[in-house]
């Protein structure tokens, strides 16, 4: 009985001293806390690559928080301090996901997720445009718009130009008694304007009808309008109207008639129309002829001389307009959505 009696005491100290150990590492591991929550942002996306970058995780321990990040499900890098990782050699219009995660080293963590979609091939500008005369206009991309601005002035020779002008030409199928008398370089106006169109215009749900003012621009820089003068049809103007099938009004200087300055029974390029589509002439390239699938604003989807895919694109439609003996540019309705040139 006495034996037993002196190895409790043993018994007793060892129990004690487990009892304390398992405490101590309870104790230890609750007093560590996670880092702090934090957010993820990513930038710069491109067709190759992204940036992403986060808010820094706080650890209340005073321990050391690295970061670990996973791309698609593979850690692509582990233990870093920094806030910012650029991503390179991505796969282009792909959806990546991923997560950050906070590590303080003793078994604490904090995680945010991120998802981004990289960008389709980059828009180019299309073919056409190398059409406008650069002296001109100045036709630049933005992101997926297109940019067109214009002087407002034409390229060409018309009596619109005061006889001190280089590219003064004498009326023709007009007189100056005719002719509206405001002269485009003596005016003293501003016919700077901007049109923003999309690099892939599309239909719109429903046609709309095109207004009163510039409703497109031509390539040689000059305003193309409907088929109305003022509050009236154009036929009451139609004695101003120069060579060109052009004059100046209140605002500037614009074409209603086929622009026989560079377009003449054709198919070459006359311009953009305000929703984004361009504008030939009579004539298709992909027929070499008159087309005849035209819809009722004079549009069709076939190749171009600038495009080896086929395209809706408008044209001049090869039918006289009343008493003129001329054709109409452009009189509607507009196909897509019309954007402002101001």
């Amino acid at each position: 009985m006495k034996i037993v009696l002196k190895f409790i005491p043993c018994i007793l100290l060892i129990v004690v001293f487990i009892m304390a150990c398992s405490s101590d590492n309870e104790a230890e591991n609750l007093e560590n806390s996670n880092p702090s929550a934090f957010t993820v942002t990513v930038s710069s996306i491109t067709e190759s690559s992204a940036v992403l970058n986060w808010t820094s995780s706080n650890d209340v321990d005073g321990d050391e928080v690295t970061y670990t990040v996973t791309l698609n499900g593979i850690e692509i890098v582990s233990n870093i301090s920094s806030l910012l990782l650029s991503l390179t050699d991505l796969e282009l219009d792909t959806l990546y996901s991923g997560s950050i995660t906070a590590n303080d080293g003793n078994g604490g963590s904090a995680s945010a997720n991120f998802d981004f979609t990289t960008l389709a091939e980059a828009p180019t500008l299309h073919p056409a445009y190398a059409d406008f005369d650069v002296d001109y206009t100045d036709i630049y991309l933005d992101g997926s718009n297109v940019i067109i601005e214009t002087i407002g002035e034409p390229n060409h020779l018309t009596p619109y130009y005061s006889t001190s002008h280089p590219l003064y030409t004498p009326p023709t199928v007009t007189n100056v008694a005719q002719m509206t008398p405001t002269r485009i370089d003596t005016a003293n106006r501003d016919y700077n304007a901007t049109l923003t169109v999309s690099t892939n215009p599309q239909m719109a749900n429903s046609t709309s009808a095109t207004q009163l003012g510039s409703i497109g621009i031509a390539v040689s820089g000059a305003f193309i309008y409907n088929d109305q003068e003022g509050n009236g049809p154009l036929d009451s103007a139609a004695g101003s109207l120069d060579y060109a099938g052009a004059h100046i009004g209140p605002s500037n200087y614009h074409y209603h008639l086929e622009p026989l300055a560079f377009t003449n029974d054709d198919q070459n390029l006359v311009g953009i129309i305000s929703d984004g589509f361009f504008i030939y002439g009579r004539k298709c390239n992909s027929t070499g002829t008159y087309p005849t699938d035209l819809d009722a604003s004079g549009g069709h989807t076939s190749t171009t001389q600038h495009a080896d895919d086929a395209e809706y694109h408008y044209h001049i439609i090869n039918e006289v307009y009343g008493s003129l003996g001329r054709y109409l540019v452009f009189a509607g309705p507009y196909q897509g959505t019309p954007n402002a040139i101001n």
